[in-house]
C-alpha cells in the first residue's frame, strides 16, 4: 500500500513537472548536439553545436573533422583538433573566414593532427550560450561564450612548464603577428569555399589575460622561435605559458570582415566583462528570445525537441554586418569588396527557408526580418541581382527564384522599414533575365516566359523544378503587385504565370512529367526518378509544390476524392527509387528509403508542406494523423534527431510551426493552414506585444484529433488561421480526441486560400 502511495506521488509530481515545466531558462531544454550524428552518406541533420547568440555573425564550435572537411564537427569523432571560429551554413557548402585555437601541454606541436586530443560526450557540455570539453591528452577543460562578433575562451591547464596555446589562421593564405607587451595576436584568414571578391579577409584579435612566456610562429610546416609575425599560405602562432594546477587562462577574441581597427571595436562587446558574466550575458539572450514561445504540457523529450529546433530557427541568416565605432551600421560587401553602409545578412538557401522559416520570422520577429529585407536590397545594388543561395556572396546551389516568395511575405503581412519599391523592381528583374550563376535570377527563363514552362529537351537541368517554383514565385509577385498598385496588365502578366504549373500536369498518371520544347512529354518517365527533372526529389515529391492553387491541382486530379486519394498513395507506395540520374544513392534518397513512410521524404524540403494539403480536400483529420506520426518518428532532442538536412533552420521551422498547430503552407498569403498541437498550452509574445494564447488541455499521445475549435471565444469551422487576426491577440482553444472528428473542416467554405477558388 506504502508503495503504491509513492507510486501515486510520483506520478503526480512527474505530470505536474510535464504541465507546468518551467520555461523561466528554456536555453535548458536545447541540446545543440541534435543533428550531428551525421555523415555524407546518411544526414541525422547535418548539423554542429554552434556557440553563437541568435543570428550572430561570429559562430563557434570544437573541430573533429579535418581542415577543409564540411562535417567539421560528427558526434561519433573521437578527437577534437581545436576550436573554430566558423561560418559554416552547410557541410556542402562549407566554412569561410574560419581559424582555429587549440589548447595543447607538452611537446610544443602545431599541426592538426599532432594536437588533436581524445575526447569523451560524457566530459562535454554543449548549450547555445556556453561549451565546455575536456581535452584528455593535455588534461585541459576549454570553455566558450559568445557574444554577437566575439567570444571569450578560458582554458584551465594543469601544472606545467610547457603549457601552450595554438592559433591557426589556416591556408589559402593567411597572417599572423604576435604582439607580446600587449598580449595579443592579430592575424586574417582568407580561407573561403567561393562567393567571395578578391580583397576578402576575416582580421582577428586575440587578447590573452596572461603573459607569454615564450612565442613560436609557423608556416604550415616549420615552426620558428622568436619570429614574431608571418605572411604565408599557411600561417599560425603558438605561445607558452608556465602554469599552476587549475589556472586558468582566458582569451578574448574577435573578428571583422572590415579591418584589424573594426575587430578591436568588435572586441568591445566583450569590454571588462570576465568569462561567467559574459555567459551569464548570453544565457540571457536566449531565454528571452525562447521565451518568445512559451510551451507547457509536453513531456520532456517533446519540450526538449521543440526548444533544440527552435533554437536552430534563430541561427541563419547571419549578421554580416558591423557596427563602427560611432555605432554606424556598416558591412563588407561580399559582393564588390567594398565597405558600404547599412545592413547585410548571410548564409542562407531560400530555396529551403522561403517553406516556414521566414513565414516565423514575419510572425514572432518581424523587426529582424525588416533589417533582412534591407540587406537584399543592398544585395540587390551592390551585385545586380537578388541572392538566392548567399555564403557569404552569391553561391551557384539549388533552383527557384524564391526571394519572390521572401520579399511578398515580409511585406504583405505588414512589414515596414525597408525599401519594397527598389525590391520589387529587383523582382521585375529576376522575372526577366538569368543570371552570372545559374541559381541567380531565372535560368531557363525566355524558354519559361515564351512557352509557359521550362523544356525538358534544351540541357537544363532540373527543368521541372524550376517551372513549380517560377510559377509560385510568379504568383507571389501578383500580389506584391496588388498590393503596391502597380499596372494591372503587370499584375495580370504575373497572375496568368502563375497558372503554368498546369502545362507540367500529366492527366495520365497525375503527376508532374518534364515536357519538351515541342509540347510532348518527356518519355520514358519514372514517377520515381530522382533528379532529372527535379530538385533533389521525384515527382511524387514535387507534384505538390503549387502552393498558391491547391484547389487547381486538386481540380487537375479529378476532384478533392481524387486528390485526396493522390496524397494517400505518397504514404502508400513502396520507398522504391530510381537514382540513375546520380549515378548514386544521394543521401536524401537513403533517408526516405529507410523511414517506412512509403515515398513520403521529409528529410528533403519540397514535400514538407504536403501533409497539410488534406486540409482542401475535406479530410483535415488525414493531417493531423500523419503530423503526429512524423512529429513522433523523424524528430528527437537527440544527435540523430532529424531525419535529414536540417538546412538553416527550414526542417526545425516545420517542427516550430506543426507544435502550435498551424503552418504557412502559402507565404505571401494571410494564411495559415491547421494541423494539431502538440502541447496542452503554448503562449506566442509578438513584437507588437500581443500574446497567442493556444489551449489544448486534453492534449496527450492518444488524443491527436481536433475535435472542434474556438478562436477568441467563437466557434471556428475554419481549416485555417488568419495572420492579422493571430497579430491583433488571440486566444485558441482547441477541444483534442482520441477518433477523428469527420464533420469538421469538410465543406469547401472552411478550406484554406487557393488562387482558383
Amino acid at each position: 500500500m506504502l508503495k503504491q502511495f509513492y507510486l501515486c506521488l510520483f506520478f503526480i509530481a512527474t505530470n505536474l513537472v510535464s504541465f507546468g515545466q518551467s520555461n523561466e531558462h528554456p536555453v535548458d531544454y536545447v541540446n545543440t548536439l541534435m543533428g550531428t550524428a551525421s555523415k555524407p552518406s546518411l544526414s541525422a541533420g547535418n548539423t554542429y553545436p554552434a556557440i553563437a547568440l541568435p543570428w550572430g555573425m561570429n559562430f563557434w564550435m570544437p573541430q573533429t573533422g579535418k581542415m577543409g572537411d564540411g562535417w567539421a564537427y560528427t558526434y561519433d569523432a573521437d578527437k577534437i583538433r581545436g576550436f573554430k571560429q566558423t561560418h559554416q551554413p552547410s557541410p556542402w557548402i562549407n566554412d569561410y573566414g574560419q581559424f582555429v585555437i587549440m589548447p595543447t601541454t607538452g611537446k610544443k606541436v602545431f599541426k592538426e593532427d599532432d594536437r588533436a586530443s581524445w575526447f569523451s560526450h560524457k566530459a562535454e557540455v554543449a548549450k547555445p550560450h556556453y561549451y565546455s570539453v575536456y581535452l584528455a591528452d593535455h588534461d585541459v577543460t576549454s570553455e566558450i561564450t559568445p557574444t554577437e562578433r566575439a567570444a571569450v575562451l578560458r582554458f584551465t591547464f594543469p601544472k606545467t612548464d610547457k603549457a601552450h596555446i595554438v592559433i591557426d589562421a589556416l591556408d589559402k593564405g593567411s597572417y599572423i603577428k604576435i604582439i607580446p607587451n600587449e598580449r595579443k595576436i592579430i592575424g586574417y584568414t582568407t580561407k573561403n569555399s567561393g562567393g567571395v571578391p578578391d580583397n576578402f579577409k576575416n582580421y582577428f584579435v586575440i587578447l590573452f589575460d596572461k603573459a607569454f612566456a615564450n612565442t613560436s610562429t609557423w608556416n604550415g610546416k616549420e615552426l620558428v622561435d622568436n619570429v614574431l609575425e608571418i605572411k604565408d599560405n599557411h600561417t599560425g602562432a603558438v605561445i607558452d605559458f608556465a602554469t599552476e594546477k587549475g589556472e586558468k587562462v582566458n582569451a578574448k577574441v574577435a573578428s571583422s570582415f572590415i579591418s584589424f581597427e573594426q575587430a578591436e571595436t568588435n572586441l568591445k562587446e566583450v569590454g571588462r566583462d570576465n568569462f561567467d558574466q559574459v555567459k551569464a550575458k548570453a544565457e540571457k539572450i536566449w531565454n528571452t528570445s525562447l521565451n518568445r514561445l512559451k510551451v507547457e504540457g509536453g513531456s520532456d523529450q517533446q519540450t526538449r525537441t521543440f526548444y533544440s529546433c527552435l533554437y536552430r530557427t534563430m541561427l541563419f541568416p547571419r549578421k554580416f554586418y558591423e557596427l563602427d565605432k560611432q555605432g554606424k551600421v556598416v558591412h563588407y560587401s561580399p559582393y564588390n569588396g567594398k565597405v558600404l553602409s547599412g545592413y547585410m545578412f548571410t548564409d542562407n538557401g531560400f530555396w529551403d527557408t522561403f517553406r516556414a522559416v521566414f513565414p516565423f520570422f514575419n510572425l514572432m520577429f518581424p523587426s529582424l526580418n525588416a533589417q533582412i529585407m534591407e540587406g537584399l536590397a543592398n544585395t540587390y545594388d551592390e551585385s545586380g541581382f537578388l541572392p538566392e543561395w548567399a555564403s557569404p556572396g552569391h553561391r551557384d546551389c539549388m533552383v527557384g527564384s524564391n526571394s519572390a516568395s521572401i520579399i511578398a511575405d515580409a511585406y504583405l503581412k505588414g512589414g515596414k522599414g525597408f525599401d519594397i519599391n527598389k525590391l520589387y523592381q529587383a523582382l521585375l528583374k529576376n522575372s526577366e533575365n538569368e543570371g552570372p550563376l545559374s541559381s541567380v535570377g531565372r535560368l531557363g527563363v525566355k524558354y519559361y516566359n515564351q512557352l509557359g514552362y521550362v523544356p525538358y529537351d534544351v540541357k537544363i537541368n532540373e527543368n521541372a523544378a524550376r517551372t513549380l517554383e517560377y510559377a509560385y514565385d510568379d504568383f507571389c509577385i501578383s500580389e506584391l503587385a496588388k498590393a503596391l498598385k502597380r499596372p494591372q496588365e503587370e499584375i495580370d502578366r504575373f497572375a496568368k504565370r502563375s497558372q503554368n504549373y498546369k502545362n507540367l500536369f500529366d492527366p495520365i498518371t497525375k503527376l508532374m512529367r518534364g515536357k519538351n520544347q515541342d509540347g510532348t512529354f518527356q518519355t520514358p518517365f519514372n514517377p520515381f526518378k530522382w533528379g532529372d527533372a527535379f530538385t533533389e526529389g521525384n515527382s511524387w515529391h514535387y507534384t505538390w509544390s503549387v502552393f498558391h492553387d491547391i484547389n487547381g491541382l486538386s481540380n487537375l486530379m479529378g476532384g478533392s476524392k481524387g486528390f485526396s486519394k493522390m496524397l494517400d498513395s505518397v504514404f502508400v507506395v513502396p520507398p522504391v527509387f530510381d537514382d540513375s540520374y546520380y549515378g548514386f544513392v544521394i543521401h536524401e534518397i537513403r533517408e526516405m528509403q529507410i523511414m517506412n513512410m512509403g515515398n513520403y521524404a521529409h528529410g528533403n524540403q519540397p514535400i514538407q508542406h504536403m501533409i497539410y494539403l488534406y486540409n482542401y480536400a475535406g479530410e483535415p483529420w488525414k493531417t493531423q494523423y500523419w503530423i503526429r506520426e512524423v512529429m513522433n518518428k523523424m524528430y528527437q532532442p537527440t544527435p540523430d534527431g532529424y531525419c535529414g538536412d536540417e538546412d538553416n533552420g527550414q526542417t526545425s521551422a516545420w517542427y516550430v510551426f506543426s507544435a502550435l498547430g498551424f503552418y504557412p503552407v502559402t507565404p505571401a498569403t494571410d494564411q495559415y493552414v491547421l494541423g494539431t498541437p502538440l502541447f496542452k498550452k503554448v503562449t506566442l509574445s509578438l513584437e507588437n506585444g500581443k500574446k497567442i494564447t493556444i489551449n489544448a488541455p486534453e492534449n496527450n499521445e492518444q488524443n491527436k484529433y481536433i475535435q472542434s475549435v474556438k478562436f477568441n471565444g467563437a466557434s471556428h469551422s475554419k481549416n485555417w488561421l488568419s495572420h492579422k487576426k493571430l497579430t491583433q491577440g488571440a486566444t485558441i482553444d482547441f477541444k483534442m480526441s482520441p477518433a477523428p472528428n469527420k464533420q469538421r473542416g469538410v465543406n469547401a467554405v472552411d478550406f484554406p486560400f487557393s488562387y482558383s477558388k
